[in-house]
């Protein structure tokens, strides 16, 4: 070959590497789409282990939506501008706010951005309530209980924050999170009525709305709060409900709009979160005045690295919080603190004694084996607690973005804090691979003793197809069953019916017993789209038993959040624990359902109050097949 020849060779080959180079940088530019560049190659598909099949119980869901009155649609603000909190919000909380032992809901609302076109007042969307009449069908009562308020939503978490025997209603939202008390309607006789205390109470975060109206909302480049899911919890056994709150990232219209990219050019595609900074989480002590102490930093829950060696480096938050699960992990009496975050690690805040006899937490995600699966960051949505999922070992399961398959992380020895990722031997790896989860819960569904556990699914962008073929923007729920020997099985619409995998953009989720029967009924939020109400039509036979616990108000907060339970019947033992959030932007009733199968007696039950010194109640041969309100201190 010449020397002109080789030279213009090397100028072709040259062109070609760097054309292939500029594809590599836009694939991974596009990762937060596709996940098709980097995983696919190199992380195992997570087949699982070849074990016997066992047939999937026969038990139909059943959309009830529209027949019980449920009319609620989301709203998200979408606009042509695409901004990240459009695609994220849709959360759906069970609170029986008039304490008449039927479980009412309360679906989280967004609403348009201040820039968008002006609407009335009255037509704008709102918070939305359905009192559960308690004979199938739900009345709309969001105007009369003082909930018809507009507010970019994201989530809520319910507890009875002041110990007066109701619950109260914790909401997150885009600009600022609001805690509305649950309060005598003087108007309306026996009447319940929310109020806003969110200014006396000192919880509304930082970073609202522009405080006054701008020209131009698109263009305001101050950070707003953007606060998404959040849990009462009692973290220094006072007795009284104190307040997590998770945040996303560092986030304002105009950075959202200067990062996004486009399709083909033209059209505008959401920004990913890694372009985005973290954020910190909140943490709020209640002093028992109706007012809350901002202890984040103090507590441990903010966490920051250093981004260089050098001392004056920057520190930079870390998390990017979307999920929350509370759980006594090492059963030392302390609730700890479970964060999944979007993109990068997540966060196990271990609670341990601080100073003058105060309580803190310890970041041990990595040291405790739950801040990455199978060594990488993932994207990170709901998350779960299941205790004894298996006899002897507990299991923590974490929702991922598309192409990632589900966290499922199980505690190796109970009481210590360590875990390991067993998706794949447990036959969950494989299936939950392709979807995008985002909500996610624990539940026995067919009331059989062992837990099985649900994911609400739905991709972030319209146009996803266009950059990815095999994905879809609207999509099916996950069913897992729990086998009786070890693994979980995918359940079909041939054993549950084909309503429960309704195509939806899937976020919140949630569970209650709805209709008194003593299965459990599911409930999906859809974003900017319907809910989906599914009744639970369980006809095995088989036995059941509930508890609603009221702490006594001085050593256990009245809603009982935090305790614990333990079943044991001649076949085992089942464990439950009272959680005031679950999976993504929600929470599930407060009551503990245990199935039992076959089995026809039990033989005890303790209840582990929460709060220091406590104390426990015992149960013996406690009645199945009902619904059993426990006391503490009652006889």
């Amino acid at each position: 070959m010449s020397c002109c020849k080789a030279s213009s060779f090397a100028r072709f080959l040259a062109a070609i590497l760097l054309l292939i180079g500029a594809a590599l940088g836009i694939l991974h530019y596009l990762d937060f789409f596709t996940k098709t560049y980097t995983e696919t190659r190199t992380i195992d598909p997570g087949h699982a282990i070849e074990r016997e099949e066992t047939p999937v119980p026969p038990v139909r869901f059943t959309d009830i939506t529209k027949a019980a009155g449920i009319s609620f649609v989301h709203t998200n603000g979408l606009t042509d501008k695409k901004l990240l909190p459009e695609t994220m919000c849709g959360g759906i909380a069970v609170i029986d706010f008039d304490n008449d032992g039927n479980p009412d809901l309360l679906f989280v609302n967004a609403c348009p951005w201040p820039a968008s076109p002006q609407r009335r007042q009255e037509d704008l969307p709102t918070l939305v309530l359905y009192r559960n009449r308690g004979n199938g069908t739900f009345q709309d009562v969001t105007k009369e209980t003082g909930l018809n308020v507009t507010l970019y939503g994201m989530g809520a978490t319910v507890g009875d924050y002041d110990n007066d025997g109701w619950p109260d209603l914790f909401v997150t939202g885009v600009g600022g999170n609001h805690l509305f008390h649950n309060s005598p309607d003087k108007s309306r006789k026996e009447g319940r009525r929310f109020v806003d205390v969110t200014a006396t109470a000192g919880v509304g975060g930082p970073g609202g709305w522009p405080a006054q109206p701008v020209g131009d909302f698109f263009r305001w480049d101050q950070p707003i709060c953007f606060s998404t899911s959040a849990s009462f919890l009692d973290y220094d056994g006072d007795g009284k409900l104190d307040l997590f709150v998770c945040n996303y990232v560092h986030w304002s219209p105009a950075y959202d709009l200067s990062i996004g990219f486009k399709i083909d050019g033209k059209e505008r595609m959401f920004g990913q979160p890694k372009q985005f900074e973290g954020a910190v989480c909140f943490l709020y002590h209640n002093e028992g005045n109706g007012k809350f102490t901002d202890v984040s930093k103090e507590s441990g829950v903010q966490v920051f690295e250093k981004e260089g060696t050098d001392e004056t480096a920057r520190l930079r938050p870390v998390g990017k919080s979307l999920g929350v699960i509370v759980c006594d992990a090492d059963e030392d009496g302390w609730p700890d603190i479970f964060v999944a975050n979007d993109t990068v690690r997540n966060f196990l805040f271990h609670n341990r004694p601080g100073p003058n006899g105060t309580r803190v937490f310890r970041e041990e995600g990595i040291y405790a084996g739950v801040a990455y699966a199978q060594g990488e960051t993932r994207g990170a949505m709901g998350i779960d607690w299941a205790p004894y999922y298996r006899p002897g070992c507990n299991a923590l399961l974490i929702t991922n973005f598309a192409n990632e398959p589900d966290t499922f992380l199980c505690q190796d020895k109970l009481k210590r804090l360590e875990f390991s990722d067993v998706a794949k031997p447990e036959g969950i790896a494989g299936p939950s691979r392709v979807p995008l989860k985002f909500g996610a819960f624990f539940f026995d569904y067919d009331l059989d003793g062992r837990l099985d556990f649900l994911t609400c699914n739905g991709h972030l962008d319209p146009s996803i197809r266009k950059l990815q073929p095999a994905q879809n923007y609207k999509q099916p729920a996950q069913l897992f069953w729990s086998k009786p020997e070890e693994g979980f099985e995918p359940v079909t619409a041939e054993a549950a019916g084909p309503d429960l995998f309704q195509p939806l953009v899937g976020r919140g989720c949630a569970y209650a017993d709805l209709d008194g029967d003593g299965d459990l009924d599911v409930i999906l939020v859809g974003n900017g789209g319907p809910a989906l109400v599914l009744r639970n039509d369980n006809q095995l036979g088989h036995h059941w038993v509930r508890f609603q616990l009221q702490g006594d108000g001085v050593h256990s907060n009245r809603s009982a959040i935090g305790a614990r339970l333990i079943l044991e019947t001649k076949d085992g033992e089942q464990r439950r624990e009272i959680a005031a959030a679950r999976g993504y932007l929600s929470q599930s009733e407060l009551v503990a359902t245990f199935g039992l199968g076959k089995t026809d007696r039990i033989e005890r039950v303790t209840i582990i109050w929460p709060g220091q010194n406590a104390g426990t109640t015992v149960l013996d041969h406690p009645a199945i097949d009902k619904q059993h309100m426990i006391v503490q201190g009652r006889k």
